[in-house]
Order: C-alpha cells, then sequence, then structure tokens
C-alpha cells in the first residue's frame, strides 16, 4: 500500500511548488489569461486527482480481498475444528 502513496505525495509536491510558482509570475488581469506556470500546475493538479481515485480504487480492492480472504481462512479453521 505504501508503494501506491509515494507517487501520490510526489505529484502532490510537484503540484504545490508548481502553484507557488505561478503566484510569482506577473499576470495580465485584464487579458484573463493563465501564464503556463499556472497551466502546468493546473495540469499537475488534475493528475493529482486523477492518481489519488486511482489509489482509493486499489485500496478498495485490496480491502476487499483481504476480507474474502478472511472469510476463506475463518471458514477453514471452522471446519478444521469440526474435524477434531
Amino acid at each position: 500500500m505504501l508503494k501506491h502513496t509515494k507517487p501520490a505525495l510526489s505529484l502532490l509536491a510537484i503540484a504545490f511548488f508548481v502553484t507557488s510558482l505561478s503566484a510569482c509570475q506577473k499576470q495580465d488581469v485584464a487579458s484573463g489569461e493563465k501564464g503556463p506556470a499556472e497551466k502546468a500546475g493546473a495540469q499537475l493538479d488534475q493528475a493529482a486527482t486523477r492518481a489519488g481515485e486511482e489509489l482509493n480504487k486499489v485500496g478498495e480492492k485490496l480491502g476487499q480481498t483481504m476480507q474474502s480472504a478472511g472469510e476463506k481462512l475463518e471458514d477453514k479453521s471452522q471446519e478444521a475444528q469440526k474435524k477434531e
């Protein structure tokens, strides 16, 4: 599980860094256009969001698999106790 959190944290750190750089950039208020750093920050934010969603899916599947394995182990344990 920790293998999957490192990339997400890295993406969030990069997004924070790029966003902080965009705050330093002089913006043209009249045109309303975003600068290149701000655009890159938005793209990184989207990537971090998608990565987080994928991590949630993986975590959910892992939880279901572990629950299923626990139920099977409990069933086998009960069968073994009945045989004794």
